[in-house]
């Protein structure tokens, strides 16, 4: 891209200059604690971006450090001069993605996960199907003992490990599109599945359902609904994450609805940033804000409704790994505690820095995965002294990547890792 003026725009060089370099941001940042390098903080990245942005630098020199970061906001949160570092990010990645020449093999791939697999509900509910037939046939028995995926790209193998249960497609066939509410009718909201979620964590979105259930809601399930759009948007795909934006608010429109609910960190994030991508379009700009105004993660609504009868007790030591993205972009802090301590028979203790990133990140573990384990491994030092049996997460990708930490400390069959929904279900039922 050789016109300065148009990468200038695109990149988001006018956000640049808020920064004014005094560090604040260092200590909240997981690669400049474990990288210990400029380029890798919040600060150098900016840096680079301005500096890449006035043809000082060329985009090539700034793509590490931008793949490294693994978006976690916690710099914009403590930033004191309100740097808006996710809109610098995102624009660094856009041009970047552009700007990236890809083999045809990675071409193929990318576009199938991104284009054909995420955004195609029947693809994921096959993708379901077959990994339920994996663990329920005896394969992944087979696959373990001879450790052929040990060769697996990406350590793929290691992931396959900590892969929760898949539920039965006879299961999933039977969930109705309208659950009414017990009792009085509260509220109207519609669930956003998820692609993650719906295929790997089917039960969550169950629970979910039944406890807005028992809350007064009365819960519907858009047919469809597509991918969120958080991956393709983070990868620099933007023209893609938009059209699944227009999709999914023209799908949640339809609806008579209060909420538009989620129950995955980073799918709400996404979600509530749809305003940012349309907001120099005058027919998507009102329609996105208006969604964005609907969007609530779970335990909003469910503190909200303050409707839950939670009668069983929970005699676990309890620390909480909130998502990123519901702490630092949805702005949701105090409802998940809030909920947790309500459980009958917890003991709460709190993690240092329990607020830093996990390293999950989207894929990040997957394409960073030496950078995502030390991370982790951070994480998992400063977990130790809680002596916590249960870890509770408000993100898919942090669950998986808090029981890769739990097996990289071999405490396995000692700790555990739930989402919130879940152990409020187990203390209602």
């Amino acid at each position: 891209m050789t016109n300065l003026n148009e990468l200038q725009k695109k990149i988001g060089y006018e956000y640049t200059f808020d920064c004014v370099q005094c560090g604040y941001c260092l200590p909240a940042c997981p690669t400049y604690e474990t990288m210990r390098k400029e380029t890798h903080s919040p600060r150098g990245r900016i840096n680079l971006v301005k500096m890449a942005a006035e043809g000082k630098l060329n985009l090539e020199e700034i793509r590490d450090p931008i793949d490294k970061c693994l978006g976690c906001r916690a710099c914009q949160v403590v930033c004191p001069t309100g740097v808006e570092y996710g809109r610098i990010l995102e624009g660094a990645k856009e041009v970047l993605s552009d700007n990236q020449q890809l083999s045809f093999s990675k071409r193929v791939a990318k576009n199938f996960i991104f284009n054909d697999l995420f955004p195609n509900p029947s693809r994921m509910n096959l993708l379901g199907n077959l990994m339920w037939f994996y663990q329920v046939s005896g394969f992944q028995n087979i696959v373990q003992n001879i450790k052929i995926l040990k060769i697996a790209p990406l350590n793929l193998g290691k992931f396959e490990a900590i892969m929760p249960k898949i539920t039965s497609p006879n299961q999933r066939q039977k969930r109705k599109v309208v659950v009414k509410a017990e009792g009085k009718k509260r509220i109207k909201v519609a669930l956003f599945t998820g692609c993650i979620m719906d295929t790997m964590f089917y039960e969550t979105n169950q629970n979910t359902i039944n406890l807005l259930k028992k809350s007064g809601a009365e819960v519907v399930i858009p047919e469809k609904q597509t991918c969120c759009g958080a991956l393709h948007s983070h990868a620099g795909d933007v023209s893609v994450a938009k059209n699944l934006a227009r999709k999914n608010i023209e799908v949640f429109e339809k609806e008579e609805i209060d909420y538009v609910i989620n129950n995955a960190g980073g799918c709400g994030a996404m979600l509530k940033e749809y305003d940012h991508l349309f907001e120099n379009d005058p027919e998507w700009s009102g329609r996105a804000k208006r969604f964005v105004n609907q969007s609530k993660d779970i335990s909003e609504v469910l503190y909200e409704l303050d409707g839950l009868t939670l009668t069983k007790s929970v005699k676990d030591i309890v620390t909480y790994q909130p998502s990123c993205h519901l702490s630092n972009v949805q702005k949701v802090h105090d409802e998940p505690l809030k909920l947790l301590n309500s459980i009958p028979g917890i003991r709460y203790k709190e993690m240092k820095d329990y607020n830093g990133c996990c390293g999950s990140a989207g894929i990040y573990n997957i394409v960073n995965y030496q950078e995502s384990m030390e991370i982790l491994d951070s994480k998992m030092e400063k977990f130790k002294p809680t002596q916590a049996t249960t870890i509770v997460t408000t993100n898919p990708g942090c669950l998986l990547q808090m029981k890769m930490g739990i097996k990289r400390e071999k405490l396995e069959g000692r700790v555990r890792v739930v989402h919130l929904v879940d152990l409020l279900m187990e203390a209602s039922e």
